[in-house]
């Protein structure tokens, strides 16, 4: 091995059965050498590589070990749990009849209706004699009047298909009706009460599963798991992510990423196998966004608190998209590279359409002068996309956008020479210059050359370089930088890349969460929303939020907050509860999530005990995170007496020997409330600052003052007892007459004049009345 000097050498196989299955699968290679395997590497692959074909099923957590073997007692394995394994026996029990009603039925089809025994499938000749004579009754298909009862929705949705056109072979047949039993239940989800049809369609969508339409497995998951208007369900939720994981359907892999990474929801926390699902839609996403087909649309963060942003949504023909459009056609080269970018990617709720895009994109590049338009327009004429390709024109037109100092277009000129004319020399000279100009694709370039070892004047592959280019690639966002980094992270077989299953996790999840299909589900949930469609914006949200992607899920919460009646209806969680609560455990969670979940601790909420503790490490991430509100909220707090531990002073970089009271605290805490305000003029930090410096004034004075009164009191006390004992002392001396004088009646009544001590010292610590509770 490389680091370790071991290597296992393999000899030539002699194997009876392994020959027979060469001999069966003609693809499989013959190794005419010796081959080497290093397993000191720390990775590699159990279940199938590029020559072994790996085995369909569901695989739980696995270890190796090279030095000696566990007894099956020692082996843990959580999908090996009675209940679930129960539970996937049965599915696949009940698809294997629904796959062979789907086969039988569509076999049916293909024979045409010559037969009277074909009866019920509906076309165009069957409607006219529905029309004018009187049906006749089925009496071929057998097999129904036994499972009729026990199949009844898929016997409907079959039925009322009408399925005319002649079907592909047999596993395509039943994947395109599973696709249709689908498409029919989701358009009952999109009524105005689609969230009370939910109970009605869970039928449909089990028999579009059980044909291989996943995207139905990953719907029957979310509804289980939150039990959105069906009896929860965790367990038939695990299963049917799981189906979905196995067919490959983009959400439900996020999902079951998503549930490992946290280790929530029952889901083992596992970050190698969270990894192995993210990893496999990172791959798929810029494949996918280079599909100009597919419902998907571009992942774009947009928050529902949000005013400003949820005004500049458009469609093809709202306010904003008519006014750029009238921009672009008086020549404005942003408005035509915008309009350009919304109608190619599908963004700011315009539908995707790239022919119209390019019409733009040539309009803007061949008219103005804009570097970007050119660029875009030289790309899309490079890879053909929507147009004719013109390579010609398309070099023309990227050293154009190079001249004029565009570093994309320098970076493109580098992929002209690499792909094109294979000159390596040529490209490393332009991807140096674009990748001085900060382009990350051209530090991923950079890295396919040392990794492939083509890098002019060094002589073989350079992993570590390699890696290098690619790190920096994906700090600038480039999605396959990312990749590479995430499966260095994974493996540790780079010594630069020390092995990170959790950051591998982060890193594969972050490219995962840009698919398109996932936009395209976030998409229709903002549009029901901004159209007022309750029911559908909370359907979509819940799909979204599930996968973790966090916008969805403080979108989803937003919700909840604002129709609480709908939450409490149909789901069968604490939506604001979970979704913040899930939220402030992401990477890049916003301020206002910690915010919240702060003050969900502080009052609690529905079945949530009040935790103190736990609120002020809430307000005070919000407060590292530079949110005003943070600091405001932990002085509030302050004030009603609770205490700040020192890790969390800590954590602010708060120094506890500096700041030695609550009084010291205080000031520190608004003082930078202030500081952090976006407010010019006064904000409630600058008033709570004033204030409290303003009682703390007042109670120095206050306190001056009365030492200073007391003293002169007690002092003239003295004086006048003094004098009053000397006259005494001489009337006595000379026995005077008894006699009483007369009491003055307008003699003031002795009374104290000073607070009590206990008053007094009390000034020392300013006091607040009627004190605002901390806010969100």
């Amino acid at each position: 091995g490389e680091n370790t000097g071991i290597v296992k050498k393999f000899p030539r196989f002699q194997n009876r059965e392994l020959e027979a299955t060469r001999r069966q699968r003609k693809d499989y290679p013959v190794f005419q050498e010796d081959f080497h395997y290093n397993d000191t590497a720390g990775y590699f692959i159990i279940g199938g590589s590029r020559y072994v074909a790996g085995i369909e099923g569901f695989f739980g957590p696995l270890k190796y070990y090279r030095l000696h073997a566990l007894h099956p007692a020692q082996i843990f394995n959580p999908l090996l749990e009675k209940q679930l394994a129960e539970h996937i026996k049965l599915y696949y029990e009940r698809c294997a009849e629904v796959q062979e009603i789907v086969s039988e039925y569509t076999s049916t089809v293909r024979q045409g209706d010559r037969r009277q025994e074909a009866c019920d499938l509906r076309n165009s000749y069957l409607d006219l004699k529905l029309r004018y004579g009187r049906p006749s009754t089925c009496r071929a298909l057998l097999w129904e009047k036994e499972l009729k009862a026990k199949h009844r929705s898929l016997f409907q949705a079959l039925l009322e298909m009408g399925l005319v056109t002649v079907l592909r072979n047999q596993s395509e047949s039943v994947l395109e009706i599973g696709g249709r039993i689908f498409e029919k239940a989701v358009k009952r989800l999109s009524f105005v009460d689609g969230l009370h049809q939910i109970s009605s369609v869970v039928p449909f969508l089990m028999d579009a599963s059980c044909c291989g339409y996943h995207k139905a497995s990953y719907y029957l998951a979310v509804f289980y798991e939150t039990g959105l208007n069906v009896p929860r369900d965790q367990l038939q939720g695990m299963l049917y992510s799981l189906v979905g994981g196995q067919g490959s359907e983009r959400l439900s892999s996020m999902n079951l990423g998503y549930k490992h990474y946290q280790g929530i929801d029952h889901y083992p926390l596992d970050w190698e196998l969270s990894y192995a699902y993210y990893s496999n839609i990172a791959t798929k996403t810029p494949l996918d966004q280079h599909t100009l087909q597919g419902d998907q649309a571009y992942v774009e963060t947009i928050r529902l608190k949000d005013d400003e942003i949820l005004k500049v949504q458009t469609k093809e023909d709202g306010d904003v998209f008519m006014w750029l459009k009238h921009e672009a056609t008086r020549g404005n080269a942003a408005a035509q590279q915008r309009l350009a970018q919304m109608l190619f990617w599908g963004q700011q709720g315009v539908a995707k359409n790239p022919e119209a895009a390019i019409q733009w994109y040539a309009k803007g590049a061949l008219e103005t002068e804009d570097p970007a338009l050119i660029y875009d327009y030289a790309i899309v004429l490079f890879k053909g996309q929507g147009v004719k390709k013109n390579r010609r024109l398309a070099l023309e037109l990227m050293k154009k956008a190079a001249s004029k100092g565009l570093h994309q277009a320098v970076n493109g000129l580098g992929w002209y020479y690499h792909k094109f004319k294979k000159n390596y020399a040529k490209a490393a000279k332009y991807w140096l210059k674009a990748e001085e100009m900060g382009n990350p694709d051209a530090s991923y370039n950079l890295g396919v050359l040392y990794l492939d070892g083509i890098f002019p004047g060094v002589p073989g592959r350079n992993q570590t370089l390699a890696g290098e280019y690619f790190h920096k690639a994906a700090q600038g966002g480039h999605i396959e930088g990312t990749l590479w980094c995430s499966l260095y992270y994974i493996t540790g077989n780079l010594e630069t890349f020390p092995r990170d299953p959790e950051k591998a996790v982060v890193w594969t999840k972050h490219v995962a969460e840009k698919n398109g299909y996932l936009g395209h589900v976030i998409r229709k949930g903002l549009n029901a929303y901004l159209e007022g469609s309750w029911h559908e914006a909370l359907l979509y949200y819940v799909l979204a939020a599930e996968t973790g992607i966090e916008v969805s899920q403080t979108n989803l919460a937003h919700i909840c907050e604002e129709r609480p009646d709908l939450a409490k209806r149909y789901l069968d969680v604490n939506c604001v509860w979970r979704y913040y609560n899930f939220s402030v455990f992401q990477i890049d969670a916003p301020s206002f999530a910690y915010l919240k979940m702060g003050d969900l601790y502080y009052y609690g909420h529905q079945n949530q005990s009040q935790d103190l503790e736990l609120s002020v490490q809430m307000y005070a991430q919000a407060a590292l995170d530079g949110d005003s509100q943070g600091f405001f909220n932990l002085a509030l707090l302050i004030e009603e007496g609770a205490i700040i531990p020192h890790h969390i002073l800590d954590f602010l970089e708060i120094d506890p020997t500096i700041h030695s009271n609550n009084i010291s605290i205080l000031q520190e805490l608004y003082e930078r409330c202030w500081s952090h305000s976006s407010e010019e003029s006064f904000s409630p930090c600058s008033l709570a600052w004033l204030y409290l410096n303003l009682r703390l004034i007042w109670g120095a004075t206050l306190h001056s003052a009365l030492i200073y009164f007391l003293g002169t009191f007690l002092l003239s006390a003295l004086i006048a007892w003094t004098v009053q004992y000397c006259q005494s002392v001489s009337a006595s001396g000379s026995h005077p007459t008894p006699a009483r004088a007369p009491r003055d009646p307008t003699a003031p009544a002795a009374s104290p004049a000073v607070t009590p001590a206990a008053d007094a010292s009390a000034q020392d610590q300013p006091t607040v009345t009627s004190n605002p509770e901390p806010r969100g």
